[in-house]
Formats: structure tokens, sequence, C-alpha cells
């Protein structure tokens, strides 16, 4: 990962957060959980922002980007209520990021208009948000191709 450093820097407070180690424990896409999804996507929103050369707040851009995700679930598990996580995981995972850390305007619409254009309502008003929303779109297609692959070909390398 090409930007772990200024990440553990910038979002030290919220990897150590027990809510955010418990991530560990849930899957995301294929075989990845939420917590290396999260950093592959905060890596990824670096990445973009570096190659296209845009300015960013840099430490908001990190900050929502690992908290994007940080709705502390297991989506898979069939309980039902969860059904539209698609739809409604943006919101709850502002929520559970608002009750445990101080964010920003910036940070808070990157978590709750992740999902655009899904969720129509949830518009992006940063550039920050923006780069958020196409690497969260980048890594995810990756993690779930790699996951139908492993799956269909029986393979379990990382």
């Amino acid at each position: 990962m090409k930007h772990l450093t200024e990440i553990s820097r910038e979002g030290r407070d919220i990897l150590k957060s027990e809510e955010m180690q418990k991530t560990r424990g849930f899957v995301q896409h294929g075989r990845v959980s939420v917590y290396e999804h999260s950093l592959k996507v905060t890596d990824m929103c670096l990445t973009l922002a570096d190659a296209l050369h845009i300015k960013t707040d840099r430490r908001s851009l990190i900050r929502g980007s690992l908290l994007h995700d940080f709705f502390l679930y297991d989506w898979h598990a069939d309980d039902g209520w969860h059904r539209l996580h698609g739809y409604t995981h943006a919101s709850r995972a502002l929520s559970n990021a608002m009750t445990r850390f101080t964010l920003n305007r910036c940070e808070k619409n990157m978590i709750y208009s992740h999902m655009f254009p899904l969720n129509l309502t949830h518009v992006p008003h940063f550039r920050e948000s923006v780069l958020l929303c196409t690497a969260d779109k980048i890594v995810s297609t990756a993690e779930t191709i790699k996951g139908l692959i492993e799956k269909t070909t029986g393979e379990s390398k990382k």
C-alpha cells in the first residue's frame, strides 16, 4: 500500500479504535474484510488525487475514506433487516462515525454520499466525496471480481 504511513498518521485514532478493529471480522467483498477494504479505498483515493493532481484536504480525504463503511455489522448475515444494505449503510456508517469521532462537513458528506448514484439523494458536494465515490467503485469491483474468480476456480490465494 503506497500511502500506508500517511493513512496511519492521519487516521491513527480511527484505525486503533475498538469498533474499527471489529471490522476485521466482517467480510466486505469476496474474502476481503471491511477493514482491509477501507484501507484499500483510502489508498486509492490518495492515488487518484495524486495522479489527477486534484487539490484536496488530505486529512479529510483519509478520515472520510476510512469511515465510509463504518456500519459495524455483517451485511452477509441472513437477518433480513439489512436486505437493503446498498441503500442504507452509508447513513448507518455516518451515524456510527459521528457518535465516535469528530467529523467536519467534508468527512460527513464523504461518508453519506459514497454510494452515489445508487442513492440519488446523497449527492457528493466536495472533491474528496467524488474521489471516494470513484475509488470505492474501483476497489469494490476489483474485490468482487477477484472473489468470483477465486470461487469459480477454487483458488484461495490473496
